[in-house]
């Protein structure tokens, strides 16, 4: 499926998880693996802002990617965030929905752009 490169210069992007291992079976707890690297997978829980909406969303990041001096709650950076739209079929049941990876997390800042 198709890969979209999301803009975040303009959106403010809040620690609202810190990272934790993405596991990709839960009944083993199999740590979930980067298909080309094989690195660990991280997730970290975000409230993303822009335009005067929010949501919150669970991105994807490679282990190496998770930068030191999080803090829940405060300001970060998600360079190459992308969404990926998906689908399955799950015991008979079809399912869709939008996954969310980045290259990295670290500590940001706070968008300059003025509630409207």
């Amino acid at each position: 499926m198709r890969v979209i490169r999301i803009d975040t210069s303009s959106a403010t992007i809040l620690l609202t998880e810190a990272p934790a291992p993405k596991v990709r079976d839960r009944q083993t707890g199999e740590i979930a693996k980067d298909t080309v690297s094989g690195e660990a997978l991280m997730t970290v829980g975000v409230v993303y802002i822009d335009e005067g909406e929010s949501a919150l969303i669970q991105v994807t990041i490679p282990e190496s990617g998770v930068a030191d001096g999080l803090t829940v709650g405060a300001p970060i950076a998600l360079p190459g965030l992308v969404a990926r739209p998906w689908q399955s079929v799950f015991n008979g049941q079809q399912r869709h929905g939008i996954a969310y990876r980045a290259t990295a997390v670290m500590p940001g800042a706070f968008s300059m752009v003025e509630a409207g």
